[in-house]
């Protein structure tokens, strides 16, 4: 594909022009008269799940969605020769993904009659972001109510198991019951009050340099010690990753919770996995609240599960206070994981399709920047992790 490039623009120009395109971290193909895809980026080789070759000898219809949008605004461009942006056109599709939401910048190509590049901007970190804002403000209207239930709930509540206690002195052995079960639900919702009370926790996080994998790894034995002794484990990490800036205790907590899930997930198929995997992924920032400054988020740490998957309209709100599907669950483990993980000016998101569920955080690196030394344990290669 870059000798037809260079058959076009000319060969030395072509070179600077292809590693150009290729140092952008955005989906970009260019287009010709034959609309056969004529060029195509590093990011538009992983986009289209296809080499720059294969998508040489194809022409741009046989490799989106039918009846995508993409088609007509290419048209449109070559008949106005004017530049045109798209927003928020799904290019969902077997071959490409089920969550291919995309902003499209489409162009004609000087000097090039017929010729159209594309530009492709993902929509799905950006919206998965918005939703971190609004889990956020979600967990902001639980650290009220926690407070407001600590304060007004639980002293009543005593003095109710209280006179409950003294009841079942005085009472029959067929009233007894009864008391017992005043004693017992009185403890459930106590114990409830007690849970949420770590939401109006809103001290400052105390954050140090972390070595991600020797909190992984405590994780994993954790959890092959108890809830997740028959389930089998992978790591696939990266050991040259710099240290996370976090709270040790905290990273516990959200992964012990996240891995909890997955084993619950999982089940007690034979063929359960639950995989952990770091990477380093450049280019996501965020704005923490309280300051001006952007931090950048390269640092990816993933949870994944081969269990059924999340219900798609349960996605969005999976990370809200209350939302369970267990029957017995209360809906505040990911709510809780989804506060201390922005505490830590991090997001977390979860992508979930049949027999593939990953729950994915972004955190920031250790200011000092400091590598980590690989853990002996650690049997993941680099290989592939890298953008």
């Amino acid at each position: 594909m870059s000798e037809k490039l260079a058959a076009q623009i000319g060969g030395a120009d072509a070179d600077t022009a292809i590693m150009v395109l290729n140092a952008i971290q955005h989906p970009v193909i260019m287009v010709d008269g034959d609309s056969i895809v004529c060029f195509a980026n590093w990011e538009a080789e992983a986009f289209f799940a296809a080499s720059a070759a294969h998508l040489a000898r194809h022409t741009i219809d046989s490799v989106i969605p039918f009846g995508s949008p993409l088609l007509e605004l290419i048209d449109q461009v070559r008949e106005r020769r004017a530049a045109v942006n798209e927003y928020r056109v799904d290019l969902s599709s077997p071959r490409l993904g089920s969550d291919k939401l995309v902003d499209l910048y489409v162009a004609p190509v000087a000097g090039l009659p017929g010729n159209v590049v594309v530009v492709f901007q993902e929509r799905s970190m950006a919206d998965k972001i918005d939703r971190q804002l609004t889990h956020r403000a979600a967990a902001r209207s639980v650290t009220g109510l926690a407070s407001m239930l600590a304060h007004e709930i639980k002293n009543p509540l005593s003095g109710i198991r209280g006179a409950a206690q003294l009841l079942e002195m005085s009472v029959g052995d067929e009233d007894r019951a009864l008391t017992r079960l005043i004693r017992d639900e009185t403890d459930r919702i106590v114990s409830l009050v007690d849970r949420m009370e770590i939401f109006s926790d809103e001290r400052p996080v105390d954050r140090v340099p972390v070595n991600i994998h020797s909190v992984l790894d405590h994780v994993k034995a954790v959890a092959k010690a108890g809830f997740a002794r028959k389930i089998k484990f992978s790591e696939l990490y990266d050991p040259s990753l710099p240290s996370v800036y976090a709270n040790r205790d905290q990273l516990v907590q959200v992964f012990l919770n996240l891995v909890k899930n997955a084993a619950e997930s999982v089940g007690d198929d034979p063929n359960g996995e639950i995989v952990l995997t770091t990477a380093y992924r450049p280019g996501i920032k965020l704005s923490v609240a309280g300051t001006r400054e952007k931090v950048s988020l390269p640092l990816e740490f993933c949870v994944q599960d081969n269990g059924p998957g999340v219900p798609a309209d349960l996605v969005p709100h999976l990370f809200d206070p209350f939302i369970t599907t267990k029957t017995n669950g209360s809906g505040l483990g990911l709510a809780l994981v989804a506060k201390l993980v922005g505490g830590h000016g991090g997001i977390v998101e979860c992508d979930s399709q049949s027999r593939k569920t990953t729950f994915r955080i972004l955190m920031p690196v250790s200011p000092d920047g400091r590598p980590i030394k690989p853990l002996p344990s650690v049997k993941g290669s680099a290989s592939g992790q890298k953008d």
